[in-house]
């Protein structure tokens, strides 16, 4: 394998901002003629969108503001430059949100990371993402064809016939959640079964730096991409393992959470993305996700942009096993029973997996009655913990992440 997946990587300050200029105004215009821009765009001359200054100027884009897109104008909310019937996908993640995906090669651009892995020909992929209605195994089976791996599509759960299949099958390497692969390797130690697994390309949660040594202290070069359904591939990771490095096929801004409006390099703000991607035009797509600009370039090479990773949420959704848990969902979990007063979700770990209590404050109460009600609405499973009225801080958070990301 090159040092690199193509010349964009390590383009000059010059040679980026240059092609920027270029193909910005590009995408504002054709962002322009869909019919979900037409307000929001009307008054913008895409001639004068030339780079991060000019852009800063226009609105963000949330995700309620794509659902209700959607709610008007089914499914993608006249966002998109194709029809619906002219994707090879249409995929729907929690809200819902409806995203398209298409067989364009390495349309969610994906490749660069895996490469950036040392993932390529003469590897097998074990793609532990969901196929299931979200777009993360498509995302990743995606990548891994571009650099040309091959694929196991073990999507999620069965761990022991994981475990048998990437023993049979001689994988090499991993794309799935941070600690799934954990569990994988613990159920072949128990089976007495040999694996070959030297890569690891995670996303979907948080890696723990005492996870990456668990899997280095097996020999498992373990690296990290931040991705969305809605953008693809956002930033990923470098064998210099410092920070990540933006994605050549986007513009990430970082905001003072709930503005548009840019904060100083090293602060920390929300993360807003600009895609390039021709049939997708997100502008100014506001994550939810924190994170802050890491001031000069990669010692491996690379030229792009750095940020410092998921640093959490701007609107205190948390990333709990792979799923997100939003405050909506906990407003729904105490309307479902008029009892409860209030209700806390905290995240935590035990080991190297994610855990989730919900605490919830009510006068008595039937405690596997809120267990069902919290698997259904949260879409997880989590220990139940009753305290008396009063018993919860009255500090504004449904959502507390007790995690250390140090």
């Amino acid at each position: 394998m090159t040092s690199y997946f193509d010349a964009l990587e390590t383009r000059s300050v010059d040679e980026r901002a240059a092609a920027l200029g270029a193909a910005l105004p590009e995408q504002i215009a054709r962002a322009k003629g869909l019919t979900g821009y037409a307000e929001r765009l009307a008054d913008v001359d895409a001639s004068t969108i030339t780079d991060r200054d000019a852009l800063a100027a226009l609105p963000v884009l949330r995700k309620a503001d794509l659902g209700a897109a959607q709610a008007d104008a089914p499914p993608f909310g006249g966002l998109t430059t194709r029809h619906s019937s002219g994707f090879a996908h249409i995929f729907q993640s929690p809200g819902p949100i409806y995203e398209p995906g298409s067989t364009d090669p390495d349309w969610w651009r994906l490749g660069r990371f895996l490469y950036a892995c040392g993932i390529g020909q003469g590897d097998i992929v074990q793609n532990c993402f969901g196929y299931h209605l979200t777009p993360a195994g498509q995302i990743f089976e995606s990548g891994a064809r571009a650099v040309g791996a091959a694929v196991l599509p073990a999507g999620t759960g069965q761990t022991e016939l994981q475990a048998r299949a990437a023993h049979d099958v001689g994988v090499t390497a991993y794309a799935g959640t941070p600690d799934y692969l954990k569990v994988i390797l613990e159920k072949a130690d128990e089976l007495g079964l040999s694996l070959n697994i030297t890569r690891a390309a995670v996303s979907g949660g948080a890696l723990f730096p005492s996870l990456r040594q668990w899997y280095a202290d097996r020999g498992i070069t373990c690296l990290q991409c931040y991705a969305t359904a809605d953008l693809g591939n956002v930033a990923y990771e470098s064998p210099a393992m410092e920070g990540l490095i933006v994605d050549e096929g986007v513009i990430v801004e970082i905001v003072t959470p709930g503005t548009g409006d840019p904060v100083p390099e090293g602060e920390v703000g929300e993360v807003v993305v600009t895609t390039l991607n021709p049939d997708y035009p997100l502008i100014r797509f506001g994550t939810g996700d924190l994170s802050a600009v890491m001031p000069g370039q990669s010692p491996c090479g690379r030229t792009n942009m750095r940020i410092k990773g998921w640093m959490g949420r701007a609107d205190q959704t948390t990333k709990i096993k792979g799923m997100f848990v939003r405050p909506e969902q906990v407003a729904q979990l105490v309307a479902r029973h008029p009892e409860i007063q209030r209700a806390r979700v905290v995240a935590g770990r035990s080991g190297e997996a994610d855990t989730m209590t919900v605490r919830i404050e009510a006068e008595g109460g039937d405690a596997e009655a809120y267990a069902a009600t919290v698997a259904d609405v949260l879409k997880l499973k989590g220990e139940v913990e009753i305290v008396a009225p009063g018993g919860l801080p009255r500090d504004g958070l449904v959502i507390e992440d007790t995690r250390s990301y140090e």
